[in-house]
């Protein structure tokens, strides 16, 4: 297992520990996203200084899909953010980690989401003043593919090639599940890249879980169009019983499914014991 794919398997164990203590929360949509997120964040992709949350020059990652934000609550604290400890108080009185990642609030987070379908928009104008700006900053966004059944979002998928706006990259965690349903059976999206395609952005289309894919994708440019990664996932990925199974979009282990993810995820004896006492 190399560094990158460890620091993953670590993401979705805080993942799930900040579940248990919140009592709740998405952790299928959060594992989907573990593998893409952790290479933004750890393999010199995205520009960031966590010691000066506010540095003019860096890059911005956007999660509009905010559900999943304690994929990016790990990561952040990962990345030396805020202390690791802060998450275990996830949506306590006096914690100012909730259910949705908050704007101004928590270090690292460049967006209020949680609505779906804004977070592209406001990716856009992030990316649209950097140009006005002459600034080398560029914006990552990730969406949800149900997300993607939002009419803001098309309004921003025309608006961004009209813009020339080379200094976004969009990535869909494409798992195929909504809610408690498959996606094509809410809406149909197919054929989702080649909509992305006629819209004029640069479209690329990856194994949302292969980290050197994942990696080539994200430093992909073309001149003057945006970059649209259609990354396919599995949602739930990394637990056994979760993997591509509707249900786990909202819901906790019980003690008979407990064992195997701690064994997914390779928790030792001593983290159960330490997990398993606290509650």
């Amino acid at each position: 297992m190399t560094n990158l794919q460890q620091t993953a398997k670590d993401i979705r164990k805080t993942i799930y520990k900040i579940a248990h203590y919140a009592g709740g929360g998405h952790m299928g949509a959060s594992f989907s996203m573990a593998d893409i997120i952790s290479v933004l964040y750890f393999d010199n992709v995205l520009r960031y200084d966590a010691s000066n949350p506010e540095w003019a020059d860096r890059d911005k990652f956007i999660l509009s899909k905010g559900h999943a934000c304690y994929a990016l609550y790990a990561v952040l604290a990962k990345a030396g953010y805020f202390p690791e400890e802060e998450l275990w108080h996830v949506g306590k009185p006096g914690s100012k980690f909730g259910g949705h990642p908050k704007l101004h609030e928590i270090p690292g987070v460049e967006a209020s989401t949680g609505a779906l379908g804004h977070g592209l928009s406001f990716a856009i104008g992030i990316a649209y003043a950097n140009k006005a700006d002459c600034k080398n900053s560029h914006v990552y966004v990730v969406l949800g593919d149900g997300e993607c059944q939002e009419g803001s979002i098309w309004e921003g998928a025309l608006s961004a090639p009209t813009l020339e706006l080379d200094n976004l990259t969009v990535i869909v965690d494409h798992n195929k599940l909504q809610a408690m349903d498959d996606l094509e059976n809410i809406v149909h999206m197919k054929p989702f890249a080649d909509k992305w395609k006629a819209f004029g952005w640069n479209v690329v289309e990856i194994d949302g879980h292969s980290h050197a894919e994942i990696k080539d994708a994200l430093l992909t440019r073309q001149a003057q169009k945006p970059t649209l990664i259609v990354a396919n996932t599995i949602k739930g990925k990394g637990v056994s019983f979760m993997e591509n199974v509707p249900i786990w979009h909202y819901r906790m282990p019980n003690e008979e499914e407990l064992p195997v993810l701690f064994e997914d995820l390779g928790f030792t004896e001593e983290e159960q014991k330490e997990l398993l006492n606290k509650d």
